[in-house]
């Protein structure tokens, strides 16, 4: 049983350890670097599996030629499932459909996963097809031109949402430069540019034995799986008997942002203005991390927190008002988000930010942080119902922290927060410089000058 995290040494090939809840974790490193990690879960009768990739949006590339690799990352999402030497599109559609199992990719800023959730009986079918997908792809010039016009079509969809635009643009503008500030699905003009062999190459450089993690979680029996994947794999081509370190994980140093703006106003036709606020955070492998979960969980985590009560409840001022954090390799940002009024725009911007100065300068109380304390055991508790969460964590605890943390080492340190590590927290983010973006019916006096209103 743990006592506490368990590391994940890129070195060592065998690992294996029961973790809160009575669930088996194993992890086995093949001499190509494919990466097979599961969590065999007592009672289950489905499984989530992905095949997790360390490429995402921000290691796309220019070479200054007409091919760009801008956007590849998206358009690989959408590639892989249109079809390899033995399977079509329609083939991998109605493998799935046909067992009644969900499949579907997710593309983020530092990875990419393609996952299917199914019943354990049917592991061996999806473990197959997913396999094949990943690794064997055509990339069929025909199928590209026809998912240029579905990716524009996507992107037109998320520009119509104001939301969608308000948080892609506080990303760009905290972290400026920075590759992490790009959007994940890329832009119309860099989808435009974006030609077969750019994507192509992407995929050969970043698709490799050495790059590939597969996690599952359910139903599942590890020698099993790995005897599945070691023969699909093998089928789809991929020189598993060749000896090959694992990729590297991601430098966690923090790094130093440029090109940061302190206000984006973007005018939009619409009723509400979308404001957030956001600033420089924790990188995803801080040990605070665990408290900034907590001061979200004060600021803006619910119906009790001060974000709520303050804008919502007491001023009526907006319907929809929350905090959140996201964290990566080497920087992070905390937000605030609001939708409202245009006319009540710049106060709800102030208020936003006042309430993040309060905690910073007058702490929270002890009831605040028995609530918060409450709300992220138990969510977290609620979350591992699903296996998609449970397959989830293993990826990013490979990918991403080195490490794997189970429910019950979770609530340790959850437990050891203290009111004063979160005032703390607050203040060492109000001291950062802050970014802030409103859409909508607005211009940019509605907020005055940055000195004036302290939003910078």
């Amino acid at each position: 049983m743990m006592t506490g995290a368990v590391p994940f040494p890129l070195d060592v090939p065998e690992l294996d350890f029961e973790a809160s809840g009575g669930t088996r974790i194993r992890r086995s490193i093949l001499p190509s670097g494919v990466r097979i990690l599961s969590e065999s879960v007592p009672g289950a009768r489905s499984a989530t599996i992905g095949f997790w990739f360390a490429v995402g949006s921000r290691d796309e590339y220019h070479d200054g030629a007409a091919a760009s690799g801008f956007g590849s990352t998206h358009f690989l999402e959408h590639l892989l499932f249109k079809g390899t030497p033995s399977r079509s599109a329609l083939d991998i559609a109605i493998a799935f459909d046909s067992v009644g199992g969900d499949s579907n990719a997710m593309t983020a800023k530092e990875y990419t996963c393609y996952y299917a959730k199914v019943r354990d009986r049917d592991v061996p079918m999806a473990v197959r097809v997913l396999a094949d997908m990943v690794s064997n792809s055509v990339l069929d010039s025909g199928e590209f031109e026809t998912e240029r016009g579905v990716i524009l079509e996507e992107l037109a969809q998320a520009a119509d949402d104001p939301g969608d635009v308000a948080g892609e643009a506080l990303f760009a503008a905290v972290f400026g430069d920075h590759p992490l500030g790009k959007p994940i699905g890329g832009t119309p003009e860099t989808i435009a540019e974006a030609s077969r062999d750019g994507v192509w190459r992407h995929y050969k450089q970043n698709y490799r034995p050495q790059d590939l993690v597969i996690c599952i979680a359910g139903s599942v029996d590890h020698d099993a799986l790995v005897a599945e994947l070691t023969v699909a794999l093998t089928a789809a081509g991929w020189p598993l008997d060749q000896r090959v370190a694992p990729v590297p994980r991601r430098s966690t140093a923090p790094a130093t942002l440029s090109g940061t703006r302190d206000r984006v106003v973007i005018s939009r036709p619409v009723e509400q203005v979308h404001v957030m606020l956001g600033m420089p955070a924790l990188v995803a492998s801080d040990p605070e991390r665990v408290t900034l979960s907590v001061l979200n969980a004060v600021l803006g985590g619910g119906m009790s927190s001060r974000l709520f009560s303050e804008i919502r409840e007491k001023r009526g001022l907006a319907y929809s008002v929350y905090s959140f954090a996201s964290a990566h390799s080497d920087a992070g940002l905390e937000g605030i988000y609001a939708a409202c009024s245009p006319r009540n725009a710049d106060a709800v911007a102030e208020l936003a930010r006042a309430e993040l100065e309060s905690v910073a300068t007058g702490g929270i109380t002890d009831d605040e942080l028995r609530r918060a304390l409450g709300q992220i055991s138990g969510r977290a508790a609620l979350g591992l119902e699903d296996s998609d969460v449970r397959m989830s964590l293993l990826g990013r605890a490979e990918i991403s922290l080195g490490e794997y943390q189970d429910l019950d080492e979770n609530l340790r340190r959850l437990a050891r927060v203290s009111a004063a590590d979160v005032a703390a927290m607050a203040e060492r983010l109000a001291a950062q410089p802050m970014s802030l973006v409103a859409v909508g019916a607005v211009d940019e006096d509605r907020f005055g000058s940055s000195r004036d209103r302290g939003v910078i």
